[in-house]
């Protein structure tokens, strides 16, 4: 009994040791390099002006201006997505996951606004709209505060 009770305390020993030296490890790989913070500074300056342009895509939206409409998403609003790729390829491994499921659903609505312009339905690019100006919101809140100053 003595004998297993000591392997036990052991074998808790083992693992303990064994976390203690793996959570610096994890922590240090979390820390965002500076280089990968200028990419990050850079790219989120690209995709904040292009975020500044959504009064006026709303404005064409409700205009049912189905040309203008499909001319925004196609030229400024193209590179939305090259510019979060970039970002998530620099974010922390923690981050990165769901920065990528928010990247997907932004161009998926801004795939869906193009979609209902080009069919010319007017309550379908409503939806559309309002789920691009959610994308937008919600991947703005992923980009670190250090790269928005």
């Amino acid at each position: 009994m003595l004998n297993a009770l000591r392997r036990f305390a052991a074998f808790c020993l083992c693992i303990a040791l064994s976390l203690g030296v793996l959570a610096p490890a994890e922590s240090h790989a979390d820390t965002a390099k500076p280089e990968d913070m200028a990419v990050i500074r850079r790219q989120a300056e690209a995709f904040m002006s292009a975020e500044k342009r959504l009064p006026e895509l709303a404005k064409l939206v409700s205009d049912e201006n189905w040309v203008f409409t499909r001319n925004l998403i196609h030229g400024p609003l193209q590179e939305v997505g090259r510019e979060m790729l970039y970002i998530n390829q620099r974010l922390n491994r923690s981050e990165r996951k769901q920065a990528d499921k928010l990247a997907r659903s932004l161009k998926t609505a801004l795939a869906e606004l193009d979609e209902a312009s080009r069919l010319q339905d007017p309550a379908r690019m409503q939806r559309a709209y309002s789920a691009v100006a959610a994308g937008f919101d919600a991947y703005s809140d992923v980009i670190p505060e250090e790269a928005l100053s």
